[in-house]
C-alpha cells in the first residue's frame, strides 16, 4: 500500500500548477495547456477571470441551443470563453440554470447525478462585506465552470487533564484527541473516506460561521449554543484541487476553494452523532492514530489538508520535524485568480 508523506497529501489537495510547472504528480488527470477561461466582461470593458473549463464543458455549452444558453463568446485560438453576461443577476441566474437542467436530463455530465438543488454564489468583486454576485449555480454543477467554491471544515478535540505520562500539561499534544468521522459509504462523493469533525458548502447568501452552525447541527449532532459558545474561527485556506474519479464525476475537473477554518475543543461529555446520514460513525483518535490514517491515505483530500494546518497551528508540525514545511504552509495559503471575498481576507 502506497503511504503518503504531509508533502504528498498538500500537493494532491493543492494539485493544479503553479506558475512555471506544466504539471505536479497529481495533476497528471488532465492536460492543463487545453484549458479553457472563463471570462467576464465587466462594465468598464476589461474581461476578469471567472473559472477553467475542461474542453468537452465548452464543447456541451456550444451545442446548447442559443436560445437557453444567451450569447457565449469563444475564441479558440486563446482558449477563452465568454458566457452567461445577460444583463441582471437573475437573467443570468437563470441562464445557467437552464443550462444545467438540460445537461442533467440529457445525462450529459454523470457530476450532474449528484444534483443537490442548493445554490453556490459566483461573485465578480472581492469586498467581503457587500460581494457582489455576479451568478448562483448549482452545488453539482460548479465544478463544471471551475468557478471558485467556498465551504467551512471544522476540527474537534479533546484533551484529557494529564498526559499519558501522568504529568500536568495543557499544552502537551500528547493529550489531544481528534474526532474523525467517516463518510457514508453511498455518498456520492469520497465515500467511505475519513473527513474533518464537521464540513459543509457555503451556500449563496450564507454566512461561514452560520454555515458552520448548521452542519454542526446536521452531521454530528452538535448543539447550536455550544457552537457559538465554542467554535473558534482560525482563518481560511486556499487551494486549487483537479477531481480524480473518487469526486463521483468526471475527472480532471478544476476546483479552487476557500474554507473558512474552524476549532472546537469539546469537553469529554459531549460525543457527535450521525444525524443526516453523511457520516457512518465518529472515532476518537490520538494525534498519532490521525497522522497513520493520513499516511495511510484514508482522508478525503481537502480534509487531509485542513488536518496539516490544524498541525500546523497546534505546533505538531513543525519546520523541526517537517523538510517540506515552507511548501506546506505555502500552499495551504495559494493565490487564487478567482475574483470573491476570500481575495480580501
Amino acid at each position: 500500500m502506497a503511504r503518503f508523506r504531509n508533502v504528498d497529501l498538500m500537493r494532491q489537495a493543492d494539485a493544479f500548477p503553479y506558475p512555471g510547472e506544466t504539471e505536479t504528480p497529481f495533476s497528471t488527470t488532465v492536460d492543463t495547456t487545453r484549458l479553457v477561461t472563463l471570462l467576464h466582461r465587466n462594465p468598464d470593458g476589461t474581461d476578469q477571470t471567472i473559472g477553467l473549463l475542461l474542453p468537452q464543458v465548452v464543447e456541451a455549452l456550444l451545442q446548447v441551443p442559443e436560445e437557453i444558453r444567451g450569447p457565449v463568446m469563444y475564441d479558440a485560438p486563446a482558449r477563452t470563453l465568454r458566457a452567461f453576461e445577460q444583463p441582471t443577476e437573475p437573467e443570468r441566474s437563470a441562464a445557467v440554470a437552464a443550462v444545467m437542467w438540460r445537461w442533467r436530463e440529457q445525462k450529459t455530465f454523470a457530476l450532474l447525478s449528484g444534483w443537490r438543488d442548493e445554490l453556490w454564489p459566483v461573485y465578480t468583486t472581492n469586498d467581503p462585506e457587500a460581494p457582489e454576485l455576479l451568478y448562483n449555480v448549482e452545488r453539482a454543477g460548479a465544478g463544471l465552470l471551475g468557478v471558485m467554491r467556498y465551504g467551512v471544515h471544522m476540527t474537534g478535540y479533546v484533551r484529557s487533564s494529564s498526559t499519558t505520562d501522568g504529568n500536568d500539561n495543557d499544552n502537551n499534544n500528547n493529550n489531544l484527541k481528534i474526532w474523525v468521522p467517516r463518510r457514508a459509504a453511498d455518498k456520492s462523493t469520497y465515500p467511505g473516506m475519513l473527513d474533518n469533525t464537521v464540513a459543509g458548502g457555503l451556500m449563496t447568501g450564507e454566512e461561514p460561521f452560520e454555515c458552520m452552525v448548521r452542519e454542526a447541527d446536521e452531521e454530528a449532532s452538535l448543539p447550536e449554543a455550544l457552537m457559538r459558545e465554542k467554535c473558534k474561527l482560525t482563518g481560511t485556506v486556499t487551494y486549487i484541487y483537479i477531481t480524480d474519479e473518487r469526486a463521483g464525476g468526471e475527472k480532471g475537473l478544476i476546483y479552487p476553494e476557500t474554507q473558512w477554518v474552524y476549532d472546537l475543543e469539546l469537553p469529554a461529555d459531549v460525543v457527535p452523532t450521525p444525524k443526516d446520514g453523511e457520516v457512518a460513525e465518529f472515532h476518537l483518535w490520538t494525534v498519532a492514530e490521525v497522522q497513520e490514517a493520513l499516511a495511510r491515505g484514508e482522508f478525503k483530500p481537502n480534509c487531509a489538508l485542513i488536518l496539516l494546518d490544524f498541525f500546523v497551528r497546534m505546533g505538531i508540525l513543525t519546520k523541526e520535524n517537517e523538510t517540506h514545511y515552507d511548501e506546506i504552509v505555502r500552499r495551504l495559503h495559494r493565490e487564487v485568480p478567482f475574483p470573491g471575498p476570500h481575495q480580501a481576507l
